[in-house]
């Protein structure tokens, strides 16, 4: 059975509101310390295990966009810790109406190249229905964090056909947009917070490593993009002297570049299993399980984030011909790959301080 056909096979089995009242049943348990329903569990596994169909949509509509093109591609199910971790941090939030269940992301070499790519994408006549009050454009107005990217949510819509491919109407994806630069900013965020048990992600957590990548994000965008991020009115040599007083003070920069990326060279398969853990002495760890048949792995993503709730397991699929790239090039926070990133600082520092 191929991979298109396996996905179809999963759809939404439960009303909205039974998915809303499950997903409040479990963000309840969570928060009094008592153990989650399986029942529970299992609607809100089905909700999002359906959200394949809309990603495998959209990996169609870009395969030919993004072809002979240097332009990374890859998309992923939202992990269920990220999940309930949203739920519990936005409270009044409907699961139903969590549009990035399902993600796709596209990493581009330049902004214009980004940019030139979107407004196609925005003219194209697709049945599905781009939601402009959830497109938010963060590299011309930069998260507070630093964060930088543009994203795009879209509602899958189509007519009734002999595979009934309406059951999935109202479903969403949200697609990002980053250019390499970007890229290699939000993934040091991941690998940090995971070396060092912060949230800067979500812009909680200490305030030292929270400022260490405000200031790295504006650094990056002054350097590379000749943009700014969210600390425009500092001059070049006052953007410098306050990082390496931050770096002083906390060494992340040192710690970063001291990791050693984990390579798993041409091993990935369509539906590819990440398992990323930081083992003892900080040191990072990746497991790849990879699968042709989506079942057998949105089975075994269950299972496994079951039996492991403290690891940080990603289910992430492309039809890309270079899976390997793709992959590897696209999350590489579950790869501990800062190597960007912290070339990046170093010679950017260099760039900011000669002008």
């Amino acid at each position: 059975m191929n991979n298109c056909n396996d996905r179809r096979l999963i759809y939404p089995l439960n009303s909205k509101a039974s998915v809303n009242r499950a997903a409040k049943n479990i963000v309840h348990a969570l928060q009094n310390g008592n153990v989650t329903n399986e029942e529970d569990e299992l609607i809100i596994e089905n909700w999002r295990a359906s959200h394949a169909h809309v990603l495998n949509t959209w990996q169609v509509i870009f395969r030919k966009r993004v072809k002979s093109r240097d332009i990374v591609f890859a998309q992923r199910l939202k992990r269920k810790n990220t999940i309930y971790d949203k739920l519990q941090r936005f409270p009044q939030m409907d699961f139903a109406r969590m549009h990035d269940i399902a993600g796709c992301r596209l990493i581009f070499k330049n902004a214009k190249t980004l940019y030139d790519f979107v407004k196609v994408v925005h003219s194209s006549n697709f049945k599905h229905v781009l939601k402009a009050n959830e497109c938010k454009d963060y590299i011309k107005n930069p998260k507070e964090s630093g964060y930088r990217g543009l994203h795009d949510v879209y509602l899958y819509q189509t007519r009734k056909g002999y595979d009934n491919s309406n059951k999935w109407n109202g479903l969403s994806v949200e697609i990002q947009y980053r250019t390499i630069y970007q890229h290699a900013w939000a993934t040091a965020v991941e690998v940090a917070d995971s070396l060092t048990k912060c949230r800067t992600k979500f812009s909680e957590g200490d305030r030292k490593q929270y400022k260490f990548f405000q200031l790295a994000s504006e650094i990056i965008a002054r350097a590379y993009e000749n943009m700014h991020s969210c600390w425009p009115n500092l001059t070049d040599k006052e953007l410098v002297e306050n990082f390496l007083a931050i770096e002083d003070e906390i060494s992340l920069l040192s710690r970063l570049k001291q990791l050693k990326a984990i390579h798993k060279a041409d091993i990935f398969k369509k539906n590819t299993i990440i398992v990323f853990d930081i083992v003892e002495q900080g040191f990072p760890c990746s497991k790849i399980i990879t699968f042709d048949n989506f079942q057998q792995a949105n089975r075994e993503y269950f299972k496994l984030e079951r039996e492991y709730p403290k690891s940080d397991i990603v289910l992430v699929s492309t039809n890309d011909k270079q899976v390997n790239k793709s992959i590897q090039n696209a999350y590489r926070n579950y790869f501990a790959d800062t190597t960007d990133f912290t070339a990046y600082i170093e010679n950017g520092i260099s760039k900011l301080l000669k002008h």
